[in-house]
């Protein structure tokens, strides 16, 4: 593992432009040594672009970064010897079992005698052992991605980068690939994680960044972000959940601007006072909308997200630039 006491990350103004559009227009960054950075944004902010600037596969137009101490751009052979990263997109070859993608990928990066044994190593580490010695075409997603992270430290890195490591998983398989990043940073590793997953980036990141049209908008630890837009979320539970759209209406004439939650019978609205919040589930009541429950918190990392970039995330969705 690298030793520097200097940051994983710096980035200074960096741009870049496709066909006169600029995706990343100006994006400044530090990341700390041996911590999780995530970095979140809406569809098409800028977020794979810049990783791919970061990781030396796109050039920048503009600004300058270093990584590991190393520039992108002038010492771009030093930077991919020190760094990994995990797409979006499993990398694995689906004709091979999960026992011989490891062990190809530890002869080509020079380990020789000894992939056999790392491959064994990783393999009972990911809990994929009991399926070693089958094709990767017959694995599940959550498999396949703990085999493609696997695929990313055959040769430890000190910086790895993760694209939307958890897009299509099941809870289960999200929960374990949390499990592996905790580890990996445990032993000194670096990692910079992409995601639209907002509960992923407040259970794992020590700091946030939030790129919107191509700009760092915001950046803290989850707890810094959620009080910049606020101390209290009020939130509403619905007896029908068909009324949700009135209580949206009713509780932003009241409150101003509220929102509806994940959950379908749920909507919330920023509110500091108590006494607001009380008057606010009244007048829905006096209005004929059926009030299950409420309670009024500290918002959570979706208000945060909506009160930044003006629209709720879209996981299910890529980001295209």
């Amino acid at each position: 593992m690298t030793t520097t006491t200097s940051p994983a990350i710096e980035a200074s103004g960096l741009t870049k432009q496709f066909d006169g559009h600029r995706v990343v227009d100006g994006v400044d960054l530090s990341v700390p040594v041996g911590s999780v950075f995530g970095v979140l944004g809406p569809n098409g902010a800028g977020k794979s672009t810049t990783i791919k600037m970061l990781t030396t596969l796109l050039r920048p137009d503009g600004g300058t970064a270093r990584v590991l101490g190393h520039d992108v751009v002038a010492e771009a052979d030093a930077v991919r010897g020190l760094i990994s990263l995990t797409g979006q997109l499993a990398s694995v070859d689906e004709d091979l079992t999960g026992h011989e993608n490891l062990v190809l990928l530890g002869r080509l990066l020079g380990l020789r005698r000894r992939a056999r044994a790392r491959a064994e190593q990783l393999l009972a580490a990911f809990g994929l052992d009991h399926a070693a010695d089958r094709l990767v075409k017959h694995y599940s997603g959550g498999m396949r991605r703990r085999l493609d992270i696997a695929s990313s430290i055959v040769v430890t890195p000190s910086l790895l980068f993760l694209d939307e490591p958890t897009t299509g998983l099941d809870p289960r398989s999200r929960g374990q690939v949390w499990e592996i990043v905790r580890a990996l940073v445990a032993e000194g590793a670096t990692v910079l994680l992409c995601t639209q997953y907002l509960d992923e980036a407040d259970e794992l990141a020590d700091r946030i960044a939030v790129i919107d049209h191509g700009t760092v908008i915001a950046e803290g630890t989850a707890a810094q972000l959620k009080s910049s837009v606020g101390t209290g979320v009020l939130q509403v539970r619905l007896d029908d959940p068909s009324q949700r759209a009135a209580a949206v209406s009713a509780l932003s004439d009241h409150l101003g601007a509220a929102s509806a939650a994940a959950d379908p019978a749920v909507a919330t609205a920023a509110c500091h006072d108590a006494g607001r919040a009380a008057l606010a589930v009244a007048e829905l009541t006096r209005e004929g909308i059926a009030v299950a429950d409420f309670s009024l918190g500290r918002p959570s990392l979706d208000e945060v997200f909506l009160a930044l970039t003006g629209h709720a995330p879209d996981p299910a969705k890529e980001d295209a630039a």
